[in-house]
C-alpha cells in the first residue's frame, strides 16, 4: 500500500489444491473477511511472465505474431515468456526470451512496468523491459507455436494504431506500447 492507507482487512485463511497443470495449478481459498465471515474463492497461481519491447535506432519494434490455443488465432505481442527457469532474474529472462523468439540482444534493458494480469482470480504478474542497442544473433526458438511465428519491425506509430484498431489485443504489448509511447511524450516535452 501506498500513502499511508490502512492494509487489507482480509486475508487467506486455508488454501487447498484443486488442480495442478504444468505451468499453473488451481487452489480454492477460504478468505476471512474483516468480520470473520469466511468466502471461498478460486486462484489460479502462475510463475508469471517477462515481456520485452525491442526498440531500433530507426523507431521501428520488432514485434511477434504467434499462435495461442486459449484465443485459437494468431495474436501479435512483445516477444516474451513464462518465468520458468528458478531463481533467474526477469532481466535475463527478458534476454533469453528476446533472443530465442527475436534473434535479438539487448544493449540496455529498461525496467518499464510491472502489472498483474487477472488479479480478480490469478497471482500472475508480467515484468516488461524495453530493449536498446540492439544486436542481431541466431534466434533459439524452443515451442511448436515459435517455430511457425512471424517476427515483423514495425515503426512505433503503426504498432500503437494497431492498438487502436485491435490488431494488437495482448494486455502486455497494450501495456508496453503505451508506456514507450509516454516515454517518448516525456522526453519530447523536456526538450
Amino acid at each position: 500500500m501506498t500513502g499511508g492507507e490502512p492494509g487489507s482487512v482480509f486475508r487467506i485463511a486455508t488454501e487447498r489444491p484443486a488442480w495442478s497443470g504444468r505451468r499453473i495449478s488451481v487452489a480454492v481459498a477460504d478468505v476471512e473477511g474483516p468480520g470473520g465471515e469466511r468466502h471461498e474463492r478460486e486462484v489460479v497461481h502462475h510463475p508469471g511472465a517477462v515481456g520485452v519491447a525491442p526498440l531500433h535506432d530507426d523507431g521501428t519494434v520488432t514485434l511477434v505474431r504467434q499462435y495461442r490455443a486459449a484465443l485459437d488465432d494468431d495474436v501479435w505481442e512483445i516477444p516474451a515468456g513464462l518465468r520458468d527457469v528458478e531463481d533467474e532474474p526477469t532481466d535475463e529472462t527478458a534476454r533469453r526470451e528476446l533472443v530465442e523468439e527475436a534473434g535479438l540482444a539487448p544493449g540496455t534493458l529498461e525496467h518499464l512496468v510491472t502489472f498483474h494480469n487477472s488479479p480478480g482470480f490469478s497471482d500472475e504478474a508480467v515484468v516488461v523491459y524495453a530493449a536498446t542497442g540492439l544486436t542481431e544473433v541466431p534466434d533459439d526458438r524452443q515451442g511448436a507455436e515459435e517455430q511457425h511465428m512471424v517476427v515483423r519491425r514495425v515503426p512505433l506509430d503503426e504498432a500503437l494504431a494497431m492498438v487502436d484498431d485491435g490488431r494488437i489485443t495482448d494486455a502486455k504489448t497494450v501495456i508496453a506500447l503505451l508506456a514507450i509511447d509516454r516515454r517518448r511524450s516525456q522526453r519530447r516535452d523536456r526538450s
